[in-house]
């Protein structure tokens, strides 16, 4: 497969303007990004990314035969309903696929996505009931299921080895043409909601082929990107990473603005523009449209929700929605290092210093962290298993926002890669998955430990997924989950030893100068060199001896004077390939696109060694014999102006906090998000140099695309759960807690926090 793009054409094609903003550079390629073009796809090559003709060829026949029997479908069913003859001869009925496929960077046996659209006289209830029927009696259909009830519903199955997710709308139209194309805002005039979802993944992934220069060169280089993000465990949209669709619009905004730029040089400013993103700006790849047909789209000035969202990536097609809305302060925290950690790899690469294959090696999890929650979930039986497994992992999320909600903890990662329990988990039951969390505790100042219980984080997340079964009437006997603290000497009773396998030991601080911004100022504990746990938990079966490590506390001048010196010796490295990158930080904050961000964790790991809690409610701080209580910093008065030039509201009506709660004042703290630094790139093209005015350019555009003006004032609202803004697919949280009598956690998990 040729998947070599660019050439010397480029040099003499006119060049078009995509994007919301003019391109960085128009420089055409080098005979040496020629070379690192071709080197990236051999290192690619072992990883089965690329499908060979006859396997391609196999998924078009498969294609077809669908269209075919969809066709044949439509066709029966309006005699069924007693349509004239001639209507029924022309009626038609049409397979448009999306996603990875229609964008062509599908890898060796993955799936296809697929729409089947119909006429206005072929209901939804016809698609799950006659066609279901009918793929059933088909020839080389296998695992066929329907999931009628899900956000978008879908019929799963598989055909002549090939996986479909299949998904239906109906236009209101009398027939459906094969030229039929989906792009038009008017086809989604009378449609429900679900027809809406539906079309809605074959439209975005058509806009985004539509703005994006040179496809070959996107679709090698989103390759690239998503093998990439797998192999660094950052590919899940599920659990609060990014999903294909997110990683595919942020390689096209990459490409819009280096539009002759081969896959070499796009992987590298990828990284380059990503690592430097100042989030939550939202990514576009065009301004946004209003057709007029009165659908929620995404607009913080309008929906407060929006405001909330931590790292906006909004789709090209109406109604535009953020693909992100998962993403949690932990999460943005881990991908914002990975890709600085990828500008690092890819300077080197492209300095002749590495190669590609460094670039695809993956994290080592299992030394990252020195505490972990281990969440196991068991079912008796192999199909229950399936269910319940997909549930869970479905709320894993839920669980990780509770976690970053502690003051405790200042980072919550989830191993998007689930594990099979080991001999001693399968003598209860003999289906078991395992995910593992790694955990940064906060260092705590002036204390001699603190007890920290966290069965209420987890009892409520556990809660939630036991509402859900509920709800749809999956809950059966035999299916559990349970939570475990380990340390990471321990991981070896959970895992094999080849997966634990000790590499060199990777560093945490940069992941926690994500988080927190800079530095931590809580009130109640500071940070310091407490360093040691002592494992209390009833419920781990393996005791943690105390840790015998201490580490210096870092003053806020040396961290933000660390920080600086990072960014510009990895900014240093990238100055052979472009004629000037000079980084500028300034010392004023400079105003952004408001849009606030509440909620997301600012506290600093900095250079801390973190120990992992288990679930509790009532968190004593203890110094010495003493036990404290919990000091509550008071709300910021009314009219306080933030570093952004957001204004922070008047909290004294908020609710009560429950002793998790953040306080009022590091509400005000977590919004640091919008007041970074702001960075400056200074890049020369031809002899022109696109720099800070180009930067300035790029953020007032986003500012006037979602109507600018001054900032928003921005309520400081209370992160406790009452008072969350529910998410679009957790259950309505009126919905009564199951009283089934399988309980979740059997043991609390406490954790003494020693120095």
């Amino acid at each position: 497969m040729k998947e070599m793009c660019g050439n010397s054409m480029l040099e003499n094609q006119p060049q078009k303007h995509y994007g919301i903003t003019s391109p960085i550079s128009l420089t055409p390629p080098k005979e040496i990004d020629y070379i690192y073009t071709q080197k990236l796809i051999e290192a690619m090559k072992p990883f089965g990314v690329f499908e060979d003709e006859k396997e391609l060829n196999h998924r078009l026949i498969v294609l077809g035969k669908l269209n075919k029997l969809v066709k044949e479908w439509i066709s029966e069913l309006s005699e069924s309903k007693n349509l004239p003859p001639s209507v029924v001869a022309t009626v038609g009925g049409k397979i448009f696929t999306f996603g990875s496929y229609r964008l062509g960077v599908h890898t060796k046996g993955a799936d296809i996505d697929a729409l089947c659209v119909a006429p206005r006289h072929v209901e939804r209830s016809d698609f799950f009931q006659s066609f279901f029927e009918k793929l059933k009696v088909q020839d080389g259909i296998r695992n066929l299921r329907a999931i009628e009830d899900a956000y978008v519903p879908v019929i799963k199955f598989e055909f002549d080895g090939i996986e479909i997710d299949l998904v239906f709308a109906r236009l209101a139209v009398q027939t459906i043409s094969d030229n039929l194309e989906l792009r038009d805002d008017s086809r989604l005039r009378s449609l429900d909601i679900r027809c809406i979802r539906s079309l809605n993944g074959c439209r975005v992934t058509d806009e985004i082929l539509h703005l994006v220069p040179h496809k070959e060169n996107f679709r090698l280089t989103l390759r690239a990107i998503k093998l990439w993000a797998k192999r660094r465990g950052i590919y899940s949209n599920v659990l609060g990473f990014l999903g294909g669709v997110s990683w595919a619009m942020l390689v096209a905004r990459t490409c819009q603005l280096y539009p002759n730029a081969l896959a070499s040089t796009l992987v590298h400013k990828f990284f380059l523009i990503f690592s430097k993103w100042e989030w939550p700006n939202p990514v576009l790849l065009k301004q946004p449209e209003d057709s007029n047909l009165n659908l929620p789209v995404w607009d913080p000035r309008v929906n407060p929700s929006d405001r909330y969202h931590l790292m906006p990536i909004i789709t090209p097609a109406y109604p535009q929605q953020n693909s992100t809305y998962n993403v949690s302060t932990s999460t943005r925290a881990v991908m914002v290092e990975e890709f600085k950690q990828g500008l690092a790899v890819t300077d080197e690469i492209l300095q002749g210093k590495s190669d590609w294959p460094k670039l695809l090696e993956p994290p080592i999890f299992f030394q990252k962290y020195k505490h972990y929650i281990v969440l196991t979930a068991s079912a008796s039986t192999e199909e229950n298993h399936l269910e319940w497994v997909g549930l869970v992992e479905s709320k894993i999320r839920v669980l990780v926002g509770n976690l970053e909600r502690n003051e405790f903890i200042n980072l919550a990662h989830v191993n998007p890669q689930s594990f099979p329990g080991n001999k001693e988990h399968c003598k209860e039951s003999n289906y078991v998955s395992m995910w593992f969390l790694g955990i940064i505790f906060r260092k705590m100042e002036n204390a001699e430990s603190v007890n920290i219980d966290l069965t209420y984080d987890i009892q409520s997340f556990t809660d939630t997924v036991h509402r859900q079964a509920n709800n749809i009437n999956m809950l059966k006997d035999g299916m559990k989950i349970e939570a475990t603290h380990v340390k990471k000497k321990q991981l070896h009773y959970y895992l094999p030893a080849e997966i634990l396998q000790k590499r060199k030991k990777q560093s945490i601080p940069d992941i926690g100068r994500n988080i927190s911004g800079l530095s931590s100022k809580r009130a109640s504990v500071d940070v310091s060199s407490l360093d040691g746990s002592m494992n209390t938990d009833t419920g781990t079966r393996y005791s943690s001896p105390p840790l015998l490590n201490r580490i210096s506390k870092l003053d806020n001048n040396s961290l933000i004077e660390t920080e600086r010196n990072t960014v510009l010796q990895r900014t240093s490295a990238a100055t052979s390939r472009e004629k000037s990158l000079n980084v500028t930080m300034p010392s004023v904050p400079v105003k952004r696109l408001p849009i606030p961000v509440i909620g997301s964790k600012t506290e600093i790991a900095g250079t801390t060694k973190a120990v992992l809690p288990p679930t509790g409610c009532a968190i004593p701080t203890v110094v010495g014999r003493n036990v404290i209580s919990r000091l509550i910093t008071p709300p910021p008065a009314q009219g306080q102006q933030l570093l952004n030039g957001i204004s922070t509201l008047n909290s004294k009506n908020a609710a009560p906090k429950r002793p998790h709660s953040p306080s009022s004042e590091e509400c005000t703290k977590r919004l640091k998000d919008i007041e970074k630094v702001k960075t400056h790139f200074n890049m020369e093209s031809k002899g022109e140099r696109v720099g800070e005015m180009y930067i300035d350019k790029l953020q007032k555009t986003l500012q006037d695309s979602l109507g600018g003006g001054e900032s928003m004032p921005v309520p400081t609202i209370d992160t406790s759960r009452s008072q969350r803004l529910a998410s679009k697919e957790l259950p309505d949280s009126s919905s009564p807690v199951p009283t089934n009598n399988i309980r979740v956690i059997k043991h609390s998990i406490r954790l003494t926090l020693n120095r």
